[in-house]
């Protein structure tokens, strides 16, 4: 098989919980080519199971193994939808990088581990094609954060030479990353994205996702509150830093409540704490920057994008479907990205991203 015109799949299920992302791409051409997607979204029970490992139970080494054969049957599932719809067959794909779904990341000094669930030997067997996963914990073991993973190919996509551009990722995780014209990347996760304001919707609505934020735009922002929010020290942490359930979940935010306040309130006081920490850290690392482009499932909250148009005023702020990349598909596009620099040989992290030592070769390899 020709390594450089073969297809690759990339799958990407994030800390929103709300399903599996997968893309079928082409590396053949420049830039590379996002040629089909498909998406399955998470059943109300296999959420709950998920979310119930991201704090300690009983028997969760159990419940663990088993939600990670339960993935792994999914993921083979979209990726069956996958090429069904495109008309590829198993034996033309490389490769597929999965990266897992986290339930842990823990990357600081002393703990030093990530979780992202999923039985990669199961899906090769299930699918018949080479899989490449565990993308992170090779940077954690160099001392870095393992997280982003996306800024170096925010960078082949996104790089122009006379523009400074930052590429803001809204997913269950807000992170951002910079692409200075001279070609320095930066990149760091800044704060929550979605999952707070998700959770949130659920609990009091009844539905996953506050659509367009507009229960949030019914509401008034509690200041006070909010400045409780942005007195966690995770905001005033220099990168490279990273972030998820660990910190930013609902029992956080409780800890803050008095019990009085309107839910829709509540809403739009989160929707601007993701808001902020996405314009605080655009104004404090990056405030050259000119050009601000978003993905992830936030890039589709018109409520979010017109208060970050505000936050950010004087910039362009914009989506990554100008460039022809769908913000929704981006993540799951860069682990075929990943999948493919692992399968050829070719170190993949950004040690000025994550602080790791040097630049690893990200990812292990389960050949079909």
């Amino acid at each position: 098989m020709d390594l450089k015109t073969a297809y690759y799949i990339g799958i990407m299920s994030g800390t929103s919980l709300d399903g599996i992302d997968a893309v079928l791409a082409d590396f053949n051409s420049s830039p590379p080519s996002l040629l089909h997607t498909f998406y399955l979204p998470y059943d109300g029970e296999l959420r709950s199971r998920l979310l119930d490992l991201n704090r300690s139970g009983n028997d969760e080494l159990h419940r663990a193994a088993m939600l990670g054969n339960e993935l792994a049957r999914r993921y083979a599932e979209a990726v069956t939808g996958l090429l069904h719809g495109y008309g590829v067959k198993p034996q033309e794909v490389i490769a597929i990088g999965c990266h897992g779904q986290t339930v842990r990341h823990c990357p600081e000094s002393g703990r030093g581990y990530t979780i992202q669930l999923c039985n990669p030997a199961l899906l090769v067997e299930l699918t018949g094609i080479t899989v490449v996963a565990d993308f992170r914990s090779r940077d954690i073991a160099a001392g870095g954060q393992g997280a982003p993973l996306v800024p170096a190919f925010h960078q082949i996509l996104f790089k122009d030479s006379q523009v400074h551009r930052v590429i803001t990722n809204i997913g269950g995780i807000s992170n951002l990353t910079s692409l200075m014209p001279n070609g320095e990347v930066a990149g760091f996760d800044c704060g929550p994205g979605n999952l707070i304001m998700d959770a949130w919707c659920l609990r009091h609505t009844g539905k996953p996702y506050d659509e367009n934020g507009a229960w949030a735009d019914s509401g008034k922002i509690i200041p006070e509150l909010l400045e409780k929010l942005l007195g966690l020290q995770f905001f005033s942490l220099s990168p490279p830093k990273s972030t998820g359930r660990e910190v930013f979940n609902l029992a956080w935010l409780e800890s803050y409540l008095s019990g009085d306040e309107k839910p829709a309130d509540v809403q739009a006081t989160l929707l601007q704490l993701t808001v902020t920490g996405i314009a605080q850290a655009v104004l404090t690392y990056f405030p050259d920057a000119a050009e601000i482009y978003l993905c992830g499932g936030g890039a589709r909250n018109a409520a979010l994008v017109a208060q970050l148009r505000m936050a950010l005023s004087g910039r362009k702020v914009e989506l990554t479907d100008r460039f022809g990349v769908d913000a929704d598909w981006l993540e799951a596009f860069a682990f075929a990205w990943l999948a493919r620099q692992v399968i050829l040989g070719v170190p993949s992290s950004l040690p000025a991203v994550t602080g790791a030592r040097g630049a690893r070769l990200l990812g292990a390899i389960y050949p079909g």
